[in-house]
């Protein structure tokens, strides 16, 4: 048996499993031995006792000579002139025999084309390219194999198929594109699988598949091979959607996190699965009247407390719910039930976990490796580095991802601040200016703007949304008129306005005033959806009904009257699970929502308000139609700070149909209150937030009121109303 002294350079590669292109030495190839050209076929088995090559076609078995005691073997053909098709007799101490196609008589799987347009950052579709694909390769069934770790020495693919050996399915390199591919013979979806990567200082890593399509559940890591059939039913929602713009439709839009929505307490307190959250959900949603729902991340996580915002595996759902099939299930039943799904996506950041993109190849392939680019100090997380081609193909192909094979209405983008600034959340000297010497992040600035004319490009239907909580101009504008492209963004300003206002005890309200008309300066500078998130429930914040001052009718009445408030202003609208039915308590992550609290009347008739409002916001074009222009909504009064009342006009596209909305923010009732109105008429009241059956002291709550002949705040009409307190009253003229 020869020796390592024996072996030339690239057999001592294989054997030290360090070879960047491992098919120049195994498989078959046509040599010259002496003055002849034979076929000479090659394979690195380790832990094998014998090997055979058997010519495909043909019950002849040649032996192949074992010429390293690592498991190299060599079998010479002095009589074939062209390379055939074979398979391999593997014979294993006690594990029996086994007949297999060899992986390294294979062609490549990726095209040249794909990896030029990868290289670009174009390969908008490489998802479908990278990651494990269950294929039929040169007629033979298996899974083909491709990842991206342009720094690294040698990577590997490892299996329980391979009892987790790093040096048994080794990747070829494909040059100078960085990406690593191999195609396995009849490996089949189910499989556990991970890379196994060799740094070029010799240090192991294993890392899951940044295009993994779905993962073990945590605190496992390995990634699982996988591919669905899964049959949609939504055709008539998905040709609705792409056929009509949303700004002039309702969006009143429910965000939930579905580990805590709720939960089974007979079965541990176990998390719902997505058939389950289908059956339950859904039907509760639809209910309520939300026309959306948003969910906090569905990307695979490690750690639970991170409600998702922490992703590992960008392509893999979430696998504490169930399979791919089965969130599409659940996708598809919302379609068909008519309620659009939004999911919170995440290309601001992402974590360090050993299994995860963080150090992916032994190099910041992901980050930056400067850590004043390349981490979020206060989050522990790295920064993705939006300057680098692949990175970019990344995240884009995965927006697309989501919208083309989880039939996703829309995203709504993380943290995109902290995205803009280099300087977000760091003192001076923790970060680099950019070229110009400003604290604008342009590298981050082109992606989202490359972003948004991608996903609109592909789906035109669909929404993108983002957290942006500055004033950074045009975020909401299309790029060619210099914007950053999104259709939405969350009024982060509003939210912190309205909620510091209602925290005060109605006695000082009037000296805040400020507070409740400021938003209306900027309304329609963005495409705003006003907000009460999970954000402002946690972390020692409160509930939104414990936010509230007063005593216990007070509390209810002011939630009442939030509510009221917030349907009643311009911009699209959003509310966290819980604020649904008055939690008392913060929301927490481990545990279901207080269903129990809905045997009680006071959360009872809450909830009977909210699911009363929706409908009304949703029956109602004025509360929607003209969102994000100045000709939807007029001031009657915001002066009138001593008596904290105001009142304004909402109108629909038809300026015929048009709501008034009256709100009293103290717990006084206001008699005899006359306010202004464009027409005269009968004014129907659609919506007394002090009714009795929501819980109120039922004052006002007669239907309507007769405009007098009276001008009255630049009016030509007037209205005289006994105004309830803490209440928020809607009125439509009947002509």
């Amino acid at each position: 048996m020869r020796q390592s002294a024996n072996l030339n350079e690239d057999q001592l590669k294989i054997v030290r499993s360090e070879h960047h292109d491992p098919f120049t030495v195994l498989g078959a190839h046509i040599e010259k031995i002496g003055a002849k050209k034979s076929v000479v076929v090659r394979a690195f088995l380790p832990n094998s006792k014998k090997v055979s090559v058997i010519k495909s076609g043909k019950n002849k078995t040649s032996v192949m000579k074992k010429i390293h005691d690592s498991g190299l073997y060599e079998a010479t053909f002095a009589n074939e002139k062209e390379i055939f098709p074979y398979k391999l007799k593997v014979s294993y101490n006690g594990d029996g025999v086994f007949v297999k196609d060899d992986p390294y008589r294979f062609e490549p799987i990726l095209s040249d084309f794909d990896l030029h347009l990868f290289g670009e950052g174009n390969h908008y579709k490489i998802y479908q390219k990278l990651g494990s694909h269950p294929m039929t390769h040169n007629g033979i069934k298996g899974v083909g194999f491709a990842v991206w770790a342009p720094n690294a020495k040698r990577v590997s693919i490892v299996g329980d198929f391979n009892f987790w050996d790093g040096r048994v399915h080794c990747m070829r390199s494909r040059g100078s594109s960085g990406v690593w591919e191999l195609f396995i013979p009849a490996l089949k979806p189910g499989e556990l699988y991970k890379y196994e990567i060799k740094t070029q200082t010799g240090a192991i890593l294993k890392k899951s598949d940044p295009y993994a399509f779905f993962s073990e559940i945590r605190p496992k890591t390995a990634s699982i091979i996988y591919i669905d059939n899964y049959k949609w039913k939504d055709t008539k929602w998905m040709e609705y959607r792409d056929s009509v713009l949303p700004y002039d439709k309702p969006m009143s839009i429910y965000e939930v996190h579905l580990g805590s929505w709720m939960r089974n307490p007979e079965d541990g307190n176990r998390m719902l699965t997505y058939n389950e959250l289908a059956d339950e959900l859904i039907p509760y949603i639809k209910e309520m009247g939300f026309s959306h729902i948003e969910l906090l991340p569905v990307a695979e996580h490690p750690f639970d407390p991170s409600w998702g915002y922490q992703i590992t595996g960008y392509f893999a759902v979430n696998s504490r719910h169930g399979k791919p099939e089965d969130f599409k299930y659940f996708v598809d039943q919302c379609h068909l039930n008519g309620i659009g799904v939004l999911i919170d996506w995440v290309p601001g950041h992402f974590p360090k976990d050993a299994h995860g993109l963080a150090n992916f190849d032994g190099s910041c392939l992901y980050e930056h490796s400067d850590p004043r680019e390349g981490e979020h100090i206060d989050w522990g997380t790295l920064i993705f580095n939006y300057g680098r081609n692949e990175v970019k193909n990344f995240l884009i192909a995965n927006a697309l991802f989501w919208l083309d094979e989880y039939h996703i209405d829309g995203l709504r983008v993380d943290a995109v601040a902290s995205m803009l600034y280099r300087d977000y959340s760091r003192q001076e000297g923790e970060w680099i200016p950019n070229k110009y010497g400003g604290r604008e992040n342009l590298e981050a600035i082109g992606f989202l703007k490359h972003l948004n004319n991608v996903v609109y490009g592909y789906h035109p239907g669909t929404l993108t949304i983002a957290e942006e909580s500055t004033s950074w101009p045009g975020v909401s504008k299309p790029t060619h008129l210099g914007g950053l492209g999104f259709a939405l963004k969350w009024n982060m300003g509003w939210m912190n306005d309205i909620l510091t206002y209602f925290s005060k005890d109605p006695i000082h309200r009037k000296y805040h005033h400020n507070l409740l008309t400021f938003a209306l300066l900027y309304a329609f500078h963005e495409n705003f959806i006003l907000v009460l998130s999970h954000d402002e429930v946690v972390h020692g914040k409160r509930s939104l009904l414990n936010k509230m001052p007063g005593d216990m009718w007070q509390k209810f009445a002011n939630l009442r009257l939030l509510y009221g408030y917030m349907f009643g202003q311009p911009g699209k609208k959003l509310l966290f699970m819980g604020s649904d039915i008055a939690q008392w308590d913060e929301w927490q992550e481990d545990k279901s929502l207080d269903w129990h609290l809905l045997d009680y009347e006071p959360h009872q008739k809450l909830q009977k308000y909210l699911k009363s409002l929706l409908h009304l916001y949703k029956n109602e074009p004025a509360f929607y139609e003209v969102d994000f222009d100045y000709c939807g909504f007029e001031w009657i009064d915001f002066q009138d700070m001593d008596n904290c009342v105001i009142s304004f006009i909402r109108y629909a596209k038809d300026r015929n149909d048009f709501l008034v909305f009256v709100y009293n923010f103290t717990p006084v009732p206001r008699t005899d209150y006359r306010i202004g109105v464009p027409k005269g008429g009968y004014y129907r009241k659609l919506l007394n937030s002090d009714s009795e059956s929501f819980g109120g002291s039922n004052i006002g709550n007669s239907g309507g009121v007769t405009a007098d002949n009276l001008p009255w705040q630049g009016k030509n009409y007037s209205i005289k109303l006994d105004i309830p307190p803490l209440s928020a009253s809607v009125f439509k003229v009947q002509l």
